[in-house]
This record gives C-alpha cells, sequence and structure tokens, in this order.
C-alpha cells in the first residue's frame, strides 16, 4: 500500500501496517583490511550512533576504507622508522637468512 502523504510504501503484518525500508546502496564496495574491521567492531560496540548514521546514509563501506587505508600508512610508516631506529636494512636481513640456512 503506497501512503498518499509520505509516498512510502506499507505492508500489514498481522494487524499493522509497517514501512518498508532499504539502505540506500553504496556508489563503490571498496576492500576493507584488517584496520578496517577493526574499526567497525570499535564503532558497533562503543559508538553505534555514529555506525548507524555512516549505515543509513550509505557510507559506511566509504568511511571503513578509508580508516583501512589511512592505518595501513601509518603502520608502514612505524615499520620502516622502527627499521631504521635499529638499523635494519635490506643486506642485513639477507645475511641473517643466509646464516640460517
Amino acid at each position: 500500500m503506497l501512503h498518499r502523504y509520505n509516498g512510502l510504501w506499507y505492508e500489514l503484518q498481522g494487524d499493522h501496517y509497517i514501512p518498508c525500508l532499504t539502505l540506500p546502496a553504496e556508489k563503490e564496495n571498496k576492500p576493507i583490511g584488517i584496520w578496517g574491521q577493526r574499526h567497525k567492531q570499535y564503532l558497533q560496540e562503543y559508538k553505534k550512533a555514529s555506525y548507524i548514521n555512516l549505515l543509513t546514509n550509505g557510507k559506511v563501506n566509504s568511511y571503513l576504507a578509508d580508516i583501512d587505508k589511512q592505518a595501513q600508512e601509518r603502520f608502514e610508516w612505524l615499520v620502516e622508522g622502527f627499521k631504521q631506529a635499529q638499523g635494519i636494512t635490506e643486506q642485513l636481513k639477507a645475511e641473517v637468512t643466509i646464516s640460517e640456512n
């Protein structure tokens, strides 16, 4: 049944009419890595309103993909910093690998 004032479709469930609602589809379905998945879990547990807002606006996937990309870049930056601080080079890694075999 189409409501003439608000333009929504309704279906009868028992004695009540329930609106037929769907979430908007996202434009792109970007892959989400481990950092995006962890952030999604954090949002679902501690920031429920923010997660629901992203979900209902159809932006949760692109948001999480962006978070994942930023976190991965930060992780790689940290690893490079640790390597430099410890004096680890590709030559050193090759020497250690050869001596272990």
